[in-house]
């Protein structure tokens, strides 16, 4: 059976006629760089974000290190991010010469841990990265108290969140990566909302913070060869835009078959013993990016092998802590261990799920499970 992580071509399918229309009309207008799709695209976005600004860019990474430049963190400012999540989070924090903090997250949920984080505060503390990992968003409301409280920018990593709702106590509502100062994401071709190659964008409802991030963007300029300030390079492609805006219209239905194809996998492997099945969020909706069990006793690894061996594919995101990396042993003490992080990396698997549930190969990876367990 062909058993694929993603089904992209099969997306690709129904949406084929609008895409290429879309691909076909840049080409015959030749405007390849800012061309019209890359505005209308926006305008899309901020509509269905219900966020002031959204600026896009080249791709998630760039978003997360033009957010941090825009804020004008300084050499030697620390950044508090999850220990438990992709490298691009605490890379860029490295890059402009700022100091990643490290810090452990929620068992169930894989968001940060707020429960004792005032311990890793210091004067030099001046922003925090919360990641909506797999699918679903972090406490947000408690971490916008935490960072008014402590004076901190709050930077949302929404890459693999888009379209998750968040619900606030008093009942007010808004999507992922609009509640923070900044929210940054990636288009990367097997996010929710993906192109066929890079992307990424901004969002923000500070007009101010918006004008900077364009100009950083855009070799720090706002006019042409007047440059204020040092920038970069960093733009949707115009062929890019023409794809996301087909697919932007297409979120929620993306979002609604995932959904299906999780709640599909719970029922069936919910009464396994040696796994744990996704938490959900009691504020935060789930648009299940990853679908993402927990092995017990030691047999994640092996449950991949077998899994490999029926031609049913698998990931783990992640297998080992950011601290534990090389690239990063210059930011922690030795010895630095976070239980929850180090426990997650051993027992973490995700299954393929994606926008075109088919029983038929749920079904057959779902039976695979249970032989193995059995």
């Amino acid at each position: 059976m062909n058993v694929q992580m993603v089904d992209l071509k099969s997306q690709y399918e129904k949406i084929r006629d609008e895409i290429n229309t879309g691909i076909q009309e840049c080409i015959d207008n030749t405007a390849f760089i800012n061309g019209p799709a890359v505005k209308e695209f926006q305008q899309d976005f901020e509509k269905y974000l219900n966020v002031k600004h959204v600026i896009p860019c080249a791709n998630g990474t760039d978003a997360l290190q033009i957010a941090m430049m825009a804020l004008d963190l300084k050499p030697g400012d620390e950044i508090v991010c999850p220990a438990f999540t992709y490298v691009a989070t605490a890379e860029v924090i490295g890059l402009l010469g700022l100091k990643p903090i490290m810090v452990d997250v929620d068992e169930q949920t894989f968001d940060i841990e707020l429960e004792g984080l005032e311990k890793y505060l210091t004067p030099n503390t001046k922003a925090i990265v919360p990641v909506h990992l797999y699918g679903q968003g972090a406490n947000m409301e408690k971490i916008l108290e935490f960072a008014e409280k402590h004076n901190l920018f709050v930077i949302e990593d929404n890459a693999q969140a888009i379209g998750s709702d968040y619900t606030f106590t008093d009942g007010t509502v808004k999507k992922t990566g609009t509640i923070g100062h900044i929210g940054c994401t990636s288009f990367f071709p097997s996010k929710n909302l993906g192109c066929y190659g890079d992307g990424g964008a901004l969002m923000t409802n500070d007009d101010d913070l918006a004008s900077k991030i364009r100009m950083i963007a855009n070799h720090g300029q706002e006019k042409k060869y007047y440059h204020k300030v040092l920038g970069c390079n960093s733009r949707l492609d115009t062929i890019q835009a023409a794809i996301l805006k087909v697919k932007l219209k297409n979120l929620d239905q993306y979002s609604a078959a995932r959904n299906k194809m999780a709640a599909y996998y719970d029922e069936n492997l919910k009464d396994i013993a040696e796994i744990q099945i996704p938490e959900r969020a009691k504020n935060a909706t789930h648009v299940f990016h990853q679908y993402t069990l927990k092995v017990k006793n030691g047999k994640r690894d092996e449950l991949q092998k077998y899994l490999a061996e029926k031609n049913i594919p698998s990931m783990v995101y992640y297998p080992l802590p950011l601290y534990k990396q090389e690239a990063f042993q210059q930011y922690v003490e030795e010895n630095y261990s976070l239980p929850v992080t180090e426990k997650l990396c051993s027992e973490v698997i995700s299954l393929p799920i994606h926008t075109e549930f088919n029983q038929e190969v749920s079904d057959y990876i779902i039976s695979e499970i249970k032989n193995f367990f059995n």
